[in-house]
């Protein structure tokens, strides 16, 4: 009787279905689609010389190596972050899972300027870095810092939920048992949260690779030297080089189709694997 109480008419069946597709090509098909067609305006010789170009080289370069090292870290945070709040009872709990969150609730030009203002000429420990001949802003150390900051809560909020869910009784029968911390994580609670990390991993590499507000800040805007792929975009297109701007935009929407495409792949083998378990 619930059940069909729940079910609607085929009209407003239709009408939604035909509202959220419409949503849906409105605010996502229509751009991708809008970004391909002016990326291949020229044909794609011009479109593999814009990609090819020195400073789009550059800055896809520049992109990978700050995405290579960021994701790591904050894979290795969000993993012991992880493990610590939903394995442990500890003072201050709460005020980590907040610190953790801060991030998505600060603006990320913020973020780059509170590391202009640490290490920037003027800044805090700019007397000591000079004396220690470190560049920071400006520079790959600039780019890494703004991009852990703005991505690390994405692998820790992936597996804090996770972990709580499983609990701690399996990990607790490994120690019983005799197996050290490392055999424990490594045999037990990593096969558990694999899909999870995964998952996480895969969200904190799109957003380190497509950040821009943070970035753009630290960077100086250096063409060749410190300009990442959006903001090598923004160059571009500020010198009316559209179809070079949207050659190497078409790489970055590329990079979102690819992180769906592995999203929903996670999704279906998480949900094959708990189907095949009941």
């Amino acid at each position: 009787m619930a059940a069909a109480n729940l079910r609607e008419p085929p009209m407003v069946k239709a009408a939604l279905i035909v509202a959220a597709l419409a949503y849906v090509g409105l605010m996502l098909l229509i751009p991708l689609g809008a970004v391909l067609t002016e990326a291949l305006a020229n044909g794609w010789r011009a479109w593999l010389s814009a990609v090819s170009e020195p400073d789009s080289w550059s800055a896809i370069r520049l992109t990978l190596i700050v995405a290579a090292i960021a994701v790591p870290l904050n894979t290795i945070f969000g993993i012991a972050a992880a493990w610590a709040i939903s394995k442990f009872d500890f003072r201050g709990k709460t005020a980590l899972i907040t610190l953790i969150d801060l991030p998505f609730s600060v603006s990320p030009v913020v973020s780059g300027l509170l590391f202009v203002l640490l290490f920037g000429a003027a800044g805090w420990f700019s007397p000591w870095l000079d004396e220690q001949g470190i560049e920071i802003i400006f520079a790959l150390p600039g780019l890494v810092l703004a991009t852990v900051f703005v991505t690390f809560p994405f692998v820790a909020r992936q597996l804090i939920p996770l972990m709580a869910l499983q609990g701690r009784a399996e990990e607790e029968a490994a120690l019983t048992l005799g197996a050290s911390g490392f055999q424990t994580f490594w045999r037990v609670t990593l096969p558990n949260i694999r899909f999870g990390l995964l998952y996480g991993v895969l969200l904190c590499n799109a957003r380190a690779m497509g950040e821009f507000g943070a970035v753009s800040v630290v960077s100086g805007h250096i063409r060749g030297e410190t300009n990442t792929m959006p903001l090598q975009v923004e160059a571009l297109y500020n010198d009316y080089n559209f179809v070079a701007a949207f050659a190497l935009a078409s790489l970055l929407t590329l990079l979102a189709v690819v992180t769906l495409a592995l999203k929903s792949a996670l999704e279906w083998r998480h949900r094959d694997e708990i189907a095949a378990r009941h």
